[in-house]
Order: structure tokens, then sequence, then C-alpha cells
């Protein structure tokens, strides 16, 4: 259970200063390593942006689209002045349309920053509630094990389902989370619309960079 005065010392973080810095397309154009990173990584049209949104308190701080696939740059976020950390949009996966230049691109972009990125704490990997993990998301897990990266699994639209079904979903991603080393063993179950999990979400980010 998350700890009252953990969501609301993550509530006053997340209302105090969040601003984009930059967005890198290559390595080369990363911030420096100076403070503890959280990305947030998912399939295209997962509702990335909108739970960015979400757990920012803000209405546009990230812009959701109606195209899969938007977000093809590393998207880094400062949270906190003095700066505390910083959040990471990462390239959506699965985009269907895309050429196989683009998908390989965008593949070892991601793989090269797990593996390097010294300050990355932690990756929220989001799933949608409605299709639950499928397989280009097992591939996200394996790369992430492969990377030694630690990952909350995130559920998204939950507000979008049947409360069995959500139910039905929550335990078999719990179930697939157990076969992969580096997933932490309790799914987040939100719903960026309706603010489920949201706060919940915060606080366990906020411990994240702690560690």
């Amino acid at each position: 259970m998350t700890d009252e005065d953990d969501i609301e010392r993550a509530r006053k973080l997340f209302a105090g200063p969040v601003q984009f810095l930059l967005s890198a397309p290559q390595l080369q154009f990363l911030p420096d390593p100076i403070t503890p990173e959280i990305a947030l990584c998912g399939r295209s049209n997962v509702g990335k942006s909108s739970l960015l949104n979400a757990i920012t308190g803000r209405k546009a701080i990230a812009r959701t689209s109606v195209t899969p696939g938007r977000t093809q740059e590393l998207n880094f976020f400062d949270v906190g002045d003095p700066l505390v950390f910083r959040l990471v949009d990462m390239p959506g996966y699965g985009f269907a349309k895309a050429p196989p230049a683009v998908v390989e691109k965008w593949r070892r972009l991601v793989r090269d920053f797990l593996r390097g990125r010294v300050v990355l704490k932690r990756t929220l990997l989001l799933v949608d509630a409605r299709h639950g993990v499928k397989t280009v998301d097992a591939e996200m897990m394996q790369m992430l094990d492969e990377a030694a990266v630690g990952y909350r699994i995130v559920l998204t639209k939950a507000d979008k389902i049947k409360a069995s079904e959500l139910e039905a979903v929550t335990r078999h991603t719990e179930a697939e989370a157990r076969k992969h080393s580096a997933a932490y063993p309790v799914v987040h179950v939100t719903s960026s619309e309706k603010g489920l999990g949201i706060a919940e979400l915060r606080a366990a980010v906020l411990g994240d960079i702690a560690t």
C-alpha cells in the first residue's frame, strides 16, 4: 500500500514546475546525465502522452495525437525547481505501417539508451488494458530484461473495459510480469481520463528516483 505521506509529497512535486527540456533523435543529443530519470515506453496509441499529462497534472505537457507513432525521439522533461529528476518520453513501438528502416532506427535508439543511461532509475511500460500484454509488449519486456533496467507495468485506459475484464487482465499481466527478471511484481492500473491510480503511480515514481 502506498503511504499517504508519499502520495502528498509526490502531488506537491508534480504541482510545481514541469517543463519540456529537449528532444533527442540520437544519443549524442542526450542531456548530461546529472539527475535521476524515469522513462515511459509503450505501444503506439497506448495513451502514453495522456498518462504523462495526467501524472504531471498538465493538459498538454505532452502532445497527444490520433496518429500512432508520432513520437520518434526521446523527449525529456525537467521536474522540479531546483531540478529533482527528469521524465523521458520514449518513442512508441509496434507501428505496423512504419518502414523497416524506421523500426530498426527506433530499436537501436531505444536499446542503446536503455543499456547506456546510468541515471535511468526505472521505466514505466504502458500496456493497454483493453488488450493486455501483446507480442510487441513482450518483446519490449525482453529488451528491458536484457538491458537490466527495472520496470513497472502500467495498465492504461482501465475505464474503457468492464470491472470483471479489468480484473482478469490485471491477473494475467501480473502473471506475465513474474516471468521477467527486471519487472516489478505489482501492476499499476490507471485511467488518465478518470484519474484512477495516478496519485499512486506518482508516489511510486518518487520512490524510484530515491533508490
